[in-house]
């Protein structure tokens, strides 16, 4: 099946392509003209999508998201993975990996064998697809757990990460893990091995930890800032080393709530724009009115954009911000463009996963994985495979 896109402009790379014309076969890009060229075939009647005033992005890759629509990824069945996914796609989502939240072991076993199920049934026709999963917990420490029980908080334990490994039948992708504590190290290696990206998080971990970490085989961070050992110009601590490690990846919650914009800015000088992530971190409240909702079985309040723990005034919990309005903030904050934005939703998550030969990038023989951007950076449509996501 062969159809034809035409737009304002297109991300190729890291070049702007002006009035772009994109013929797609099959559901990958076979060519993308621009100017004259793309105007006088266009002029031929057999363009499927017009969007004139809009830009042509790489889909969103979402790598820490837990929910949406009312629906919690822990819940574990195709109806809440659809509506999750289907909600998502809304805001220029393409793909996701469903992020687990600590719980009993035998919950997270069930919630994994159900999520693993979802994903090898394949892609609905409405909805972000989900590429893997983001086992965040129990791996974590107590005094970092955030939102995340102490009670259920567990040492790291490679027979009990295989147990979570042949329950998710492999499809576990990314794992957050506090490097410092016992037997931390051991399991980055073992989990690395099995070509699970390993991330620095929820931890309390010295400069000297953190790097044991990253030479262990971890390759980003989790949610930088939040649910780390603050940084302190004597004691530096692992938000110091995720800043200055020039090859470590490291995601940020773009909503103003969880990180002030100075200190998006500083991330942004220190990671720059091949190795910054944004994230959602997004709960089930995400497009949902205020009101108490679930994190795994965990009370939350939500209030004004702010998710805070039932159980813990105060403690945030997630959050409700969308992979869009991550970008529109980002731009806002540091002053760069849309189209730099978007790189960070796009092309890092998808260089960090290994996904880049399908998504995070616009060109000739790749699968048409792309967002359509109104000027000022909504979603207007999702395409995935070269099928609109949206009605």
């Amino acid at each position: 099946m062969t159809s034809r896109i035409t737009a304002r402009r297109l991300l190729r790379g890291n070049e702007i392509v002006e009035y772009p014309l994109i013929t797609l076969v099959d559901g990958h890009i076979t060519s993308i003209l621009s100017h004259e060229t793309a105007a006088s075939q266009a002029a031929n009647g057999d363009t499927a999508y017009r969007f004139p005033e809009a830009m042509l992005v790489p889909a969103y890759l979402n790598i820490h998201v837990h929910g949406s629509a009312g629906f919690d990824v822990m819940e574990g069945t195709a109806e809440s993975l659809h509506a999750v996914g289907a909600s998502l796609a809304r805001h220029g989502t393409g793909g996701y990996y469903p992020t687990t939240v600590t719980s009993s072991t035998e919950e997270t076993l069930r919630a994994l064998d159900g999520i693993a199920g979802v994903i090898e049934a394949g892609p609905s026709a409405d909805s972000a697809v989900p590429l893997g999963i983001h086992l965040e917990g129990p791996f974590l420490s107590v005094a970092k757990r955030g939102v995340h029980p102490a009670a259920k908080l567990l040492q790291p334990s490679i027979p009990l990460f295989d147990r979570f490994w042949q329950a998710a039948r492999g499809h576990i992708r990314l794992m957050t893990i506090a490097p410092e504590l016992p037997n931390g190290l051991e399991l980055i290696q073992h989990a690395s091995h099995l070509g699970v990206v390993c991330s620095l998080g929820h931890s309390d971990g010295t400069l000297p930890e953190a790097k044991a970490g990253f030479d262990a085989g971890a390759r980003s961070a989790t949610h930088t800032f939040n649910a780390m050992r603050s940084l302190d110009h004597r004691e530096p601590g692992i938000a110091a080393y995720v800043l200055d490690n020039d090859a470590l990846y490291a995601e940020i919650i773009c909503d103003g709530i969880h990180v002030d914009p100075a200190m998006v800015r500083l991330f942004f000088k220190a990671k720059g724009t091949e190795k910054s992530i944004l994230i959602t971190d997004g709960m089930a409240a995400t497009g949902m009115p205020d009101g108490q909702y679930l994190l795994g079985d965990l009370k939350v309040e939500v209030a004004n954009g702010r998710c805070t723990s039932a159980g813990s005034p105060g403690v945030l919990a997630g959050s409700v911000l969308k992979m869009d309005q991550a970008v529109r903030n980002f731009a806002e904050f540091t002053g760069v463009s849309l189209a730099v934005s978007a790189q960070l939703a796009a092309r890092n998550p998808a260089a960090l996963m290994g996904q880049d030969q399908d998504w995070g990038r616009l060109d000739e023989g790749r699968e048409a994985n792309f967002v359509v951007l109104s000027p000022t950076g909504e979603t207007v449509q999702c395409f995935r495979a070269g099928r609109p996501l949206l009605p």
